[in-house]
This record gives structure tokens, sequence and C-alpha cells, in this order.
């Protein structure tokens, strides 16, 4: 378990000419108001979970009846583009055009979605650890799924050279140098999630915890409750420390590849930060926080008993608030009242 504090809050980006992320929630709210599948997700008290005063839940394991948060993100890009190409787009809007992405959990079943609603293509690169459950759940949305690669990384420059070599649309959850427009369109589709978690608070919470892979969930989410909230939560962004991105790019001052084994949160096992949410982590969250595998694991059969069954990538923001050792680092006292992201549905 390793803490880092933020030295750059409320400094200028860390990524030159790379975007902070969106905060424009009302677009977000406006479209999806047009899906009948778009609910809202409830906020679960959860406070006798830890000794400290509120520990609050926003639970996204049910979101859009895809599994998780992702549901928010590539779908949404893909529907503004068949809003943008009919007023009144259907199961044909999209026809001809396909979508292409590399996915290590939930991103691709929100791009096979997205295109599947509106006629597109979708396919999605894996590497060869992602599970044969996962494949058949992409491929029962209609995706076309290609094995290739050890890991993301391998299957996300397959995925980025197949759509240069057959004109496809990259749809990346990450951003780097020369690719941003996409991905902060993908990060403003959880803004509605920030927003809806703003209004069911009972009160300001003391301290937000955001897991973070490439980090695209805890930018979007951390400026928008900037944006509410302004300095009063302390926001605290969880990585594994198999795949510490997002903090070894904060203690270098600029992106960093961070190098290290498989991790069993797979969804968050991610070795290069997304530009965009570096920038603006950098600027919003107070402090970075690594997690053991061991800290997730041991926290999960509490979850699955207190009715919060999850994984271990969904679940490792609030198993950092649940660890002693973690509250001690963070000087978290009883009087405490937190916030944080049950990101997904067991698999």
């Amino acid at each position: 378990m390793n803490l880092v504090r933020n030295p750059f809050r409320q400094a200028g980006p860390l990524a030159p000419d790379i975007p902070f992320p969106s905060i424009a929630a009302q677009k977000v709210a406006d479209l999806l108001a047009l899906c009948p599948a778009a609910g809202e997700t409830p906020l679960i008290d959860v406070s006798g979970l830890v000794p400290i005063k509120s520990v609050w839940v926003k639970d996204e394991r049910e979101r859009m009846n895809l599994g998780s948060f992702k549901a928010l993100g590539a779908a949404y890009v893909i529907a503004r583009h068949a809003i943008e190409r009919s007023a009144n787009p259907d199961a044909t809007t999209l026809s001809g055009k396909t979508y292409v992405t590399a996915s290590a959990g939930n991103h691709g079943m929100s791009v096979a979605a997205g295109a599947r609603i509106f006629g597109a293509d979708a396919v999605v690169y894996v590497a060869d650890t992602v599970p044969q459950n996962f494949i058949d759940r992409l491929r029962d949305q209609g995706a076309q799924v290609v094995v290739y690669g050890s890991d993301y990384a391998a299957s996300m420059s397959a995925a980025a050279q197949a759509a240069s070599d057959n004109g496809w649309t990259l749809l990346s959850d990450s951003s780097w140098q020369s690719y941003t427009e996409l991905p902060q369109m993908l990060m403003e589709g959880y803004l509605q999630m920030a927003a809806e978690v703003v209004r069911q608070c009972p009160e300001v919470p003391s301290h937000v915890f955001l897991q973070a892979g490439v980090g695209g969930l805890a930018g979007s989410v951390a400026a928008y409750l900037r944006s509410v909230w302004a300095d009063k939560p302390a926001i605290l962004v969880v990585e594994p420390e198999n795949a510490p991105a997002l903090q070894a790019s904060i203690e270098a001052g600029k992106a960093v590849f961070a190098d290290g084994p498989e991790s069993i949160m797979g969804r968050l096992d991610c070795k290069e930060p997304s530009l965009i949410a570096l920038n603006g982590l950098a600027r919003d969250a107070d402090s970075f926080l690594t997690i053991s595998d061991e800290d997730v694991a041991q926290c999960l059969p509490t979850l699955t008993a207190a009715r919060l069954e999850t994984t271990a990538s969904g679940a490792a923001g609030l198993a950092a608030v649940m660890s002693p050792a973690a509250r001690e680092l963070l000087e978290i006292g009883p009087d405490a009242q937190v916030l944080c992201f049950l990101t997904e549905a067991p698999q």
C-alpha cells in the first residue's frame, strides 16, 4: 500500500495540448432522457460496514442492464453520432459504420450494445487473458471478437491498426496525443453518474474514493464533483499496486508507463493513463493510493454477505475504505463521511 499526495492540485495540465474532462452533465442527461433503459442507479447507505460515521455507495451494477458504469461511456458516444445523423435515430441509422476497440471488461460491452442499437458493427479486440464468459457476452451483443496479444496494450495496438487499415472508427476509453475527441466525449457520459450522486447524497461527503484503471471514471467524476462541491471532499484515487499508472505519473510529473505483474483487479490493470484523465486528476484529486490484490480479495466475502457482491475491480474503492491500514494512512477518523462507487456486477 502506497500513498502519494498530489503536488499538482489546482494546477495546470500535466499533458500539454490535452483537454481537461468535460463537466457538461446536462447534455448527457438530455440525451439519456430519450433512452428507456437509462434509469437512475441507487445510492446505498452501508455505514455499518466500516467504523466511521457514514459510508455511501453508488451502486452501478444494474446500469442500463449492462452491469456496469461503462454503459454510460461508449454507448453515449455512439448515440451522439446517431442523433447527429438523424433527429429520430433507429436500428438502421448507423448502418455501414464500424466501431473498433480493445477491452479488458465492460467498455467492450458498451461499444457492442451501442453499435447494435443503432445498426453499426462492433469489433472488439481482447487479450488472451480475458475470460471466455466475457467473450461470449460480447458476442451475445452482436460484436465480432478478436483475441489478440497477452495484455490490454497489445490488443489496443491491434485495434488501432485495424481502424487505420479498414477505415473504422476507433472508440477507446483512453486518450493519448492526437486522440482526444472521442475519449473526452466518452468520459462525458460518466457525468450522469456523478450528477445523480450529487442529488442523492444526504450531505457533502468528507472523502470520495474513486478506483482507476486508465482513469476515465475517476477523472470525469472528480471534475464534476469539484464543480459542484468545490474543495470540501478529499478526493482519493485508488489503483492496484501492480498497475499504478496515475500515481506513477503524478510522481514523475508526466505520463509514464507503470509496468507490473497481472492484478486480480483486471478492469483496473492498466499500465498507462488516459491523458485527459491525468490532466483532470492532477488538478482535482488530493491523493493517489495503491492497494494490493490481497487487500481487495479479503473484503469480497464481506461485501457478498452484505448483498454488495461485485468483482475485485468493482470493489477497489470500497476495499480501501474498509482497510484499517488505509484509513490510518489517510487519517480518516470516526466522524468521516465517505462516498464510494461499486462499479460493476459480479462476472
